[in-house]
């Protein structure tokens, strides 16, 4: 993939958050949702690529979404295919809720580089660059716990896990406590959380749960561009999930996926925020226009660029 591609893509991120924290606080999630979708799918238009919509939400939700195996993009002559991960709006309800932490994000690879995750959960775990390789799925949280510790030169107590406050991960946070970290509990957005970890300046140091498959495979790309780690594993609710699964060609339903297995090869991110959270700030409006804060990522290059940037709306009406 072009480097330059990562610099054009920041704009779609860019678009959906101003869209999206338009409808901030109004307490409407389907208005929040669509927004930031009709600006990412505008945006996209404007990309000299032939991109496939990998990872959507077109399959779940009932508002109209960028749906898995849209395609987007100009597609001129000579136009890179490129797969897509997206979510226009990750935290829907804290856009429409008024609450932090909602960004909107999306991950680039070569063709075949994202697995195609079915809509169903996913077990994972994620730490930043600095206990690369001291994770393991297969062991219990406290065990994950102990080497992250001792990998960051820490002790257990002065770790934070962040954790999705949900019913299913009450024995999980009770563990984590239990070890002696810090929990912080978020309403949504774990593909922030996963992101967060790989910057200091965020105060996260691990992400524990389980959350959407989807979201895992944006979380893994992401964390693979500053060399964090991430490790997932599908968590079926029936059988028809696993059915579908097998349909789409996941063969060992009880894998472990590293990072470097859910997105392979050249990848690039970009996120926006859309409310302040522990590493984006959200959107700031001002007369005739706004601010917005962003960071773009590539793998290739290990290349992190935070961008702050002024739109007019005079001279570039939304």
């Amino acid at each position: 993939m072009d480097r330059n591609l990562a610099m054009e893509v920041v704009r779609v991120t860019e678009m959906a958050a101003i869209a999206s924290a338009k409808t901030m606080g109004r307490g409407n999630t389907n208005e929040s949702d669509q927004a930031a979708v009709d600006a990412m799918r505008k945006a996209f238009d404007t990309l000299s690529i032939a991109g496939t919509v990998v990872i959507g939400e077109g399959e779940r939700d009932e508002a109209p979404m960028l749906y898995i195996g849209e395609k987007v993009g100009k597609a001129s002559d000579g136009a890179p295919p490129i797969d897509i991960a997206l979510d226009p709006l990750e935290g829907t309800n804290l856009c429409a809720y008024g609450r932090p932490g909602a960004i909107s994000v999306v991950a680039l690879a070569n063709r075949g580089g994202l697995l195609n995750a079915p809509d169903t959960y996913m077990e994972k775990i994620a730490v930043g660059p600095h206990a690369r390789g001291s994770i393991d799925l297969s062991k219990t949280a406290t065990e994950n716990l102990l080497n992250i510790a001792r990998a960051m030169g820490r002790e257990v107590s002065e770790l934070t896990v962040v954790i999705m406050d949900r019913d299913r991960h009450r024995d999980l946070i009770k563990e984590v406590r239990t070890a002696g970290a810090r929990v912080r509990l978020i309403e949504d957005g774990d593909v922030a959380a996963a992101i967060a970890t790989c910057f200091e300046e965020s105060g996260v140091d691990v992400l524990m749960g389980t959350g959407g498959a989807p979201e895992g495979v944006i979380s893994a790309a992401a964390v693979r561009c500053v060399d964090g780690d991430f490790q997932g594993r599908l968590r079926f609710r029936s059988k028809e999930e696993e059915a579908r699964a097998t349909r789409m060609g996941i063969k060992d339903l009880d894998r472990i996926y590293k990072a470097e297995e859910l997105a392979s090869g050249d990848v690039m991110v970009a996120a926006t925020g859309v409310s302040s959270g522990d590493f984006l700030k959200g959107v700031r409006f001002f007369a005739h226009g706004c601010e917005t804060h962003s960071i773009v990522m590539r793998s290739k290059s290990g290349t992190v660029r935070h961008i702050t940037a002024t739109h007019r709306f005079d001279k570039k009406p939304m």
